[in-house]
């Protein structure tokens, strides 16, 4: 097992190395000047903007720009904004906020998603099964940003049993309702997921072989189904816990949530570059560590997976 970490840590370098640079050259391949830009609508002063340049080597070719960036990173250095700000302070500042949105909403969409998903599987073409297939229709059908403005209205304006906007209630009064609608979409499909992937393992051998040897229902459903069927679920979850702490964008500023998704939505409007490739390279180094993670929950669920 040890070897396996060692050998994906060294294979999730050249995969950082690789995205890192195209999210650099999209960036900063962007027309507009970004020194221009801190001065807003006045012309900037020639001798600043040319030492601005010179410091944040904006002048160099875009490989020589991102080997100073990339060198900088393995470092644990992201750089630091045009006015001379480290991204590592922001970074400090808006992560923890946008990290309790991400894991509340994984909570959320994991306890939900597999617990609906399960009964659905049990319950097949009953009540209980239909009634999911149709909630998690209607979830999918709905864009993020109306459900969360209607649950705003409903639940934040006319109820009054959630706050509006805002973290001044703490977690997890202020995080709950965002939470809820940044997962519903993918709350939806893991309850579809689980309960076809569940319907397949009820229909397996091993499963009626387990039953006619008079194992309890209980056990036959939570060792010998539950645990098997949870591998498709699992890589689904660890590949969305990254696609939750970027795909926050839109939830934040809905809810006007102090974290990562709304800065990074600011910085793209003020050519903040070093900001928007500092935070996205943050975002992939958690898709790498959730890809490990995955990986290694794959032989605590199935013990015939093994990595030698």
């Amino acid at each position: 097992m040890g070897r396996f970490v060692v050998r994906r840590i060294l294979q999730a370098i050249p995969v950082l190395i690789g995205v890192t640079f195209l999210i650099f050259y999209l960036v900063f391949a962007l027309k507009g000047d970004p020194i221009q830009a801190l001065a807003g609508e006045k012309r900037a002063d020639p001798n600043v903007a040319a030492m601005l340049r010179e410091q944040y080597h904006l002048n160099d070719p875009k490989i020589v720009q991102y080997w100073h960036y990339i060198t900088g990173v393995f470092t644990g250095d992201l750089g630091t904004t045009y006015t001379g700000r480290p991204i590592s302070d922001i970074v400090s500042e808006r992560f923890p906020v946008t990290l309790k949105l991400a894991l509340t909403a994984f909570g959320i969409e994991a306890v939900i998603g597999i617990t609906a998903g399960i009964f659905a599987a049990l319950k097949k073409g009953k009540f209980v099964d239909n009634l999911v297939l149709i909630s998690t229709l209607v979830l999918i059908s709905i864009p993020v940003f109306v459900l969360g403005s209607v649950l705003q209205l409903e639940l934040g304006v006319k109820v009054g049993i959630t706050p509006v906007a805002g973290i001044d209630d703490g977690w997890p009064n202020s995080y709950i309702l965002p939470a809820f609608v940044l997962a519903s979409t993918s709350m939806a499909y893991i309850a579809r997921l689980t309960r076809a992937s569940m319907m397949e393992s009820i229909r397996a051998d091993y499963v009626r072989t387990a039953i006619a040897k008079g194992l309890p229902r209980r056990r036959v459903i939570g060792i010998h189904t539950l645990r098997n069927s949870l591998i498709p679920v699992v890589t689904f979850l660890g590949m969305d816990l990254g696609a939750l702490m970027g795909g926050a964008i839109i939830t934040e500023r809905l809810f006007n949530l102090p974290g990562i998704g709304g800065q990074l939505a600011k910085s793209v409007y003020l050519r903040e570059r070093p900001v928007v490739v500092g935070l996205v390279t943050l975002l992939v180094l958690i898709y790498l560590v959730a890809n490990l993670v995955v990986d290694l929950l794959y032989a605590v669920l199935d013990p015939r997976i093994r990595y030698e």
